[in-house]
């Protein structure tokens, strides 16, 4: 086996690494304010993404999680040009809504795609579950994978419940959508503190993993490391990778975005992936 073999899982007829890279940082998503939206924003040129993308299959990733927006053609334009390098990088992409499910197959070639899991989670909330049920199934009748996306862990335990026919999931480890969820009639109400943009509960990990050891299909977990919030120094990193693949199933995966300026996290990030993703 090469020296880059990253551990795998299935996804339908698909072989993955366990560590999938992430889009938000290409994006300019950082969960940490306009600054560094903007830093990552203007690091993360076409071409920088696309040599990116390529150090992270040569280190052992084989897939990337993307978004698609038919007002954002630089995403098609990056896998493009990644493809044209020789990459052999599964990719499969959130999308939010039934109508652009087609025009996200013919622009990026994905191997399968997934509802929004914020979308997922306001559809949930008011009552529209069915938005989501409908996507699956149009994406079904396209002939790809369908999976669909959650920061609540209700919704998740719900679409097993319910029998969806749903080929996996993505799990985000904190509930960043709680406002979605109060009462009929009751006022949201903030949380007592300051934050940036969501506050990240400490506890919401065990909570969504627990659901994740419950249900049959493949699980990708995301946002592992907090938004950046767990990333204060390896250690804290290298904990949170072990908590990940200690907590979820030995068929389930995790996505990472990653945001090499200052540090090789590509590297780190292979490196706790093999430490702590094989199987025991």
């Amino acid at each position: 086996m090469a020296e880059t073999a990253l551990p795998t899982i299935s996804l339908g007829p698909h072989r993955l690494s366990r560590l999938i890279v992430g889009s938000n940082p290409l994006l300019g998503y950082s969960y940490m304010g306009p600054h560094s939206d903007r830093l990552m924003r203007e690091y993360f040129t076409v071409e920088r993404s696309v040599e990116f993308l390529l150090a992270c299959e040569r280190a052992g990733i084989t897939a990337h999680q993307f978004s698609y927006s038919p007002k954002r053609p630089v995403t098609a334009e990056i896998l493009r040009k990644v493809r044209e390098r020789g990459s052999r990088m599964k990719f499969f992409c959130l999308a939010s809504r039934r109508e652009d499910i087609r025009g996200a197959i013919a622009e990026t070639q994905p191997i399968a795609v997934v509802h929004h899991g914020g979308v997922t989670d306001r559809c949930f909330a008011e009552g529209r579950s069915s938005v989501v049920r409908d996507f699956v199934k149009a994406v079904h009748d396209q002939g790809l994978l369908a999976g669909v996306s959650a920061h609540n862990p209700d919704c998740i335990r719900r679409i097993a419940d319910e029998g969806w026919q749903v080929d996996f999931f993505m799990t985000c480890f904190y509930f960043l959508t709680r406002k979605f969820f109060h009462k009929p009639g009751e006022r949201y109400q903030e949380p007592e503190l300051l934050y940036i943009a969501y506050p990240f509960y400490r506890r919401d990990p065990e909570i969504m993993t627990s659901v994740v050891r419950q249900v049959d299909q493949p699980c990708l977990g995301f946002k592992i490391l907090a938004a950046g919030r767990k990333c204060r120094t390896q250690g804290t990193v290298r904990d949170a990778f072990r908590f990940a693949f200690a907590n979820i199933k030995p068929t389930d995966g995790v996505i990472v975005g990653m945001f090499p300026r200052f540090f090789d996290e590509i590297a780190a990030n292979v490196r706790y992936t093999r430490q702590f993703g094989r199987p025991a």
